[in-house]
């Protein structure tokens, strides 16, 4: 008898590099609650253990935060929540959600960042703020992660320097030598690897050790991108998507990391000891289109693809 059931979508075969698919190794990818609510089981397309940011947008209510980390974290994933400093009223509203993430969800890893508004809702304005309440010491979180700017970051020196950034920097080094907790900086998605590549090498001669977990956005349209790019403040390498959008046979297309993920690769690999330890995805042209491009380029495949694809082997060789 012939099979007739229908056998999972495979991605596309291509051509893997090695030094690609050594970069992709431990990838992590950030959600919202409403971006998530669209997954059935994120199982199917991320690799077991695989760190899921949880963005905490101005207005999501924790109880929307807190139950997506306890469905996520219950599909067998490591959940890091954001702690956007400036929608946090106080310390105790802080302790709160420390407390219902790890008594809800068993979440031992946080984000710590600024947040996304102009004027603060309460005591917290940053990270450094949040850090200096002791509370994720407390708890017991094993893993902080703050903000890193390869470009810069503008509402931080808006003279265009990166005197304060610096500054930030140095006191998250010496907070990292004190804390239990392994910390790294996680940074906004960036488009070129050369400015990418210097920052990292010029905040290392500075004595910033921290690793970095590069922002990286997946594949998406290019009107999307640029959007984004300019809500968030990209700087120097929007110009790649500003060159793409100039050549209108490709405007149509997806823009993918292709390029960007290579060359940052090709320079891990001929230099072990460079600070980029993680991509970090932000899937704005969507969950699946990320997930599926890291595994068509080398990223591992979902355990429950490789279960799937095993079974129906099986039963195809009877």
């Amino acid at each position: 008898m012939f099979n007739l059931r229908k056998k999972p979508a495979e991605p596309s075969a291509r051509p893997v590099h090695p030094q690609v698919a050594a970069f992709l190794d431990g990838y992590s990818i950030e959600v919202m609650p409403r971006t998530a609510e669209k997954v059935a089981d994120f199982r199917t397309l991320l690799p077991a253990g695989t760190r899921v940011y949880i963005a905490h947008i101005e207005g999501t209510p924790i109880d929307d935060m807190v139950a997506t980390a306890r469905r996520i974290a219950g599909e067998g994933f490591a959940v890091m929540p954001h702690f956007p400093a400036r929608i946090i009223k106080d310390a105790a509203t802080l302790a709160d959600w420390i407390a219902r993430y790890q008594g809800e969800a068993g979440v031992d890893q946080a984000l710590l960042l600024a947040g996304g508004v102009d004027k603060p809702h309460g005591a917290f304005d940053s990270s450094i703020s949040l850090l200096e309440t002791g509370l994720f010491d407390k708890a017991g979180f094993r893993h902080l992660h703050v903000a890193g700017h390869p470009e810069g970051n503008r509402d931080i020196d808006p003279d265009g320097s990166d005197a304060n950034v610096m500054r930030v920097l140095h006191w998250k080094q010496a907070f990292s030598e004190t804390t239990d907790a392994e910390m790294a900086l996680a940074t906004q998605f960036c488009f070129e690897a050369g400015p990418v590549i210097a920052w990292a090498n010029a905040i290392r001669d500075a004595g910033i050790r921290l690793p970095i977990h590069i922002g990286v956005a997946g594949p998406a349209k290019l009107q999307t991108l640029i959007r984004f790019s300019i809500a968030c403040g990209v700087g120097a390498s929007l110009r790649v998507l500003q060159k793409r959008a100039r050549d209108v046979t490709k405007l149509m297309l997806p823009f993918e990391p292709d390029r960007f993920i290579a060359d940052l690769a090709a320079h891990k690999a001929a230099h072990p000891d460079f600070g980029i330890e993680k991509v970090h995805f932000f899937p704005l042209g969507g969950i699946r289109a990320t997930a599926t491009w890291a595994i068509e380029n080398g990223g591992a495949v979902p355990v429950s693809n490789e279960q799937a694809q095993t079974a129906y082997q099986t039963e195809d060789s009877k």
